[in-house]
């Protein structure tokens, strides 16, 4: 549940990410997906949260193209994407599933998968569905809920704040009024003092408010993906949580842990949820070192 990052690089320095114009490929069910592509050595796909887009990654791109062909994509609801079908099952799962017609299309056969908020909940939903087809997972924040209702902590954290976020925005957007839905959701998510909350996180995040509101009248917007199938990836997985992320985020994600004992875990200083925009040089480093060790690993 990321917002779209300004467009700047770590330390500032303005990224070459905004100087793209993403292209429109039409999958064979009729969603289109705009994305973007740079950079050179094996791929890797960018996925960004509920309120966030393509240009999300901003801070991340110059650093990862300058090692990898860098992919970042507009989810179904996303800006600047233009689909209008229903999906009153809309989650994860949906995305996935999204995400491999996009795949099919660009022939694009085993990306390092690198998501963010509900865009980790989707990378850990593909791998699951298609573990052939991934080389690694990192996971910054996956919103995967229903793991805070794996220990009495977790309940009572989700249902303050189902209480407190969910059914006060909910009624929002059941009401149309998305605008107050946002920023409920916003102060909840990342924190009342978060980047998001400003005016200007909250004008970028506007523009993807329609994906927040499709799935927040979905049926299952947190459908479960099963212990035993994250236990059993048979990819390289990173686990980011950052250091001060809000109660809900920081339960699930431990219990997402205590689920996936074979991954890497790493906690970022100075972060929040929105961890590759609070603290763009430490997720950068983090993750490049990851996907480093993979490569020597791959040649020892």
């Amino acid at each position: 549940m990321t917002p779209p990052a300004a467009c700047a690089g770590a330390g500032g320095a303005t990224s070459s990410l905004e100087r793209l114009r993403p292209v429109r490929t039409r999958l064979p069910g009729g969603v289109e997906l705009h994305h973007v592509q740079a950079g050179t050595g094996a791929p890797l796909v960018f996925i960004h949260g509920v309120m966030g887009d393509w240009r999300s990654w901003a801070p991340q791109w110059d650093a990862f193209r300058a090692r990898f062909t860098c992919l970042s994509y507009s989810r179904r609801y996303n800006h600047p994407n233009r689909n209008d079908m229903p999906s009153p099952d809309h989650s994860a799962l949906v995305d996935a599933q999204d995400l491999l017609g996009l795949l099919d299309a660009l022939g694009w056969q085993r990306p390092v998968l690198v998501g963010s908020s509900y865009g980790a909940f989707t990378a850990l939903a593909f791998a699951v569905a298609h573990p052939a087809r991934v080389r690694a997972v990192v996971a910054s924040e996956p919103p995967m809920l229903r793991y805070a209702d794996f220990t009495d902590e977790g309940r009572a954290i989700r249902a303050a704040f189902r209480r407190d976020v969910v059914e006060p925005a909910n009624a929002c957007f059941r009401a149309g009024d998305d605008d107050a839905a946002a920023r409920i959701m916003t102060g909840g998510i990342s924190g009342a003092g978060s980047a998001a909350a400003t005016p200007a996180g909250m004008a970028s995040r506007l523009q993807n408010v329609r994906a927040m509101r499709m799935l927040a009248l979905s049926s299952d917007e947190f459908p479960l993906l099963a212990p035993e199938d994250l236990a059993a990836l048979p990819m390289p997985v990173l686990l980011l949580a950052g250091e001060r992320t809000e109660p809900i985020h920081d339960v699930t994600f431990r219990n997402i842990c205590a689920a996936m004992p074979n991954a890497r875990t790493a906690r970022i200083p100075g972060a929040g949820h929105a961890i590759g925009r609070d603290a763009p040089e430490a997720f950068n480093r983090t993750v490049l070192e990851f996907l480093a060790a993979l490569d020597r690993a791959a040649t020892a």
